[in-house]
C-alpha cells in the first residue's frame, strides 16, 4: 500500500460539458485517498464558471509546469492524447477516464471511477510504455507538441488536387505517394486514423511503424509496416504550395518547401491500466474485430 500523499494532474474536455460530470465523483475518491490535486487552467476555470463547482484546495497549472505522480485524463480518447502531449515526456502515468464514446486510450468507464482510484493506492494496476512519432522540420519550426502518440498525418489542404510525398526510409528511397495524403501510425494509432484509410491494426509493444496512403492514385500502393527505429524522410510537392501536418489531430500549415524527418520519439508514453484488461477482448468488443455480421 502507498503511505505518502500522492500528487495528481487532472486533464479534460472543456468543449462538451456533458463529458465534465464525473469529475465531482473523481476529486471525491482523490480527497478521501487525502491525494495532492492539480488541475490544468482552462479545464479548472470551465469547471468554477460554467459548472459551478466548488473546486476548493485544488491548484492550477499552465502547460506542463506541474509535479504529480500520476495524470488523469477525463474525456475520451481526443483529451487523453492531448493530455499525452503534456505530460509524456514527463514520463508520468496517464489514467484515461471515458466520458466520450469509443475509448481505447481512455477506458475506464464513469462507473469504474472509484475502482480504478482506489487500485493506484493499492499498485493494483500495470503500466504499459507506448512508442510516440516525433516530427522534426528542417525549415519550419512547429508551433504546437512536435510528438504524437496516434499517428502523423501529411495531408492535401485543397479539395481539387493531390499532392505528391517522396518518402525515404533510413536514406534508402522507398516510392513517392500521389494520393490526398499519408498516414504514419503507431501502434496506438493503428486502430484510429490509419485504419480508417486501410491500414493494418497493430498490437500495442509492437516495434513497428505504418505508412498508409490516403485515397492513392495507384491501387498497388499498399500499407507497409517498418521498424520504430527507422528514420522517415518525407518530401511534399503540392500545386498550392503549402500542405497540412496533423499531430494527432492536430494540424498546421506548411509550406512546400519543409522537409520532415520522422522517427521514434525519446521517450515513451505510459499508459495506465488496470488489472485483468486485455487488448484482443477491448479490440472485440469497441471495434466488433472479427464480429460475423451475416444474418
Amino acid at each position: 500500500m502507498t503511505t505518502h500523499k500522492l500528487r495528481f494532474a487532472i486533464f479534460g474536455n472543456i468543449y462538451q460539458p456533458r463529458k465534465s460530470v464525473s469529475v465531482q465523483g473523481i476529486l471525491d475518491c482523490l480527497s478521501a485517498h487525502q491525494a495532492v490535486i492539480s488541475m490544468e487552467r482552462q479545464f479548472y476555470t470551465f469547471l468554477v464558471e460554467e459548472r459551478q463547482l466548488s473546486l476548493t484546495g485544488v491548484k492550477v497549472f499552465d502547460n506542463d509546469s506541474f509535479e504529480a505522480d500520476f495524470a488523469i485524463s477525463v474525456g475520451g480518447d481526443g483529451t487523453f492524447l492531448r493530455t499525452a502531449s503534456v505530460v509524456g515526456a514527463k514520463q508520468i502515468p496517464i489514467l484515461g477516464i471515458n466520458t466520450g464514446r469509443l475509448g481505447f486510450l481512455a477506458d475506464v468507464n464513469e462507473l469504474e471511477i472509484e475502482r480504478a482510484i482506489d487500485a493506484l493506492f493499492a499498485d493494483d494496476y500495470s503500466v504499459e510504455s507506448r512508442a510516440a512519432i516525433f516530427v522534426e522540420t528542417d525549415n519550419h519550426s512547429l508551433q504546437g507538441y512536435d510528438c504524437a502518440l496516434n499517428d502523423v498525418a501529411i495531408l492535401k489542404r485543397d479539395s481539387a488536387s493531390m499532392i505528391t510525398i517522396h518518402a525515404s526510409i533510413n536514406g534508402e528511397y522507398l516510392t513517392t505517394y500521389q494520393a490526398d495524403g499519408l498516414v504514419l501510425s503507431t501502434p496506438t494509432g493503428s486502430t484510429a486514423y490509419s485504419l480508417s484509410v486501410g491500414g493494418p491494426i497493430i498490437v500495442p509493444g509492437t516495434h513497428v511503424f505504418s505508412l498508409t496512403a490516403v485515397a492513392p492514385h495507384s491501387l498497388n500502393i499498399r500499407p507497409i509496416v517498418v521498424s520504430a527505429d527507422s528514420v522517415i524522410d518525407l518530401t511534399i510537392e503540392t500545386r498550392t504550395h503549402n500542405f497540412l501536418v496533423a499531430l494527432d489531430g492536430r494540424s498546421e500549415k506548411l509550406p512546400d518547401t519543409t522537409r520532415l524527418t520522422l522517427r521514434k520519439a525519446p521517450y515513451q508514453v505510459q499508459v495506465i491500466k488496470r488489472a485483468g484488461t486485455r487488448y484482443f477482448s477491448t479490440l472485440r468488443e469497441k471495434m466488433m474485430w472479427g464480429a460475423d455480421q451475416r444474418g
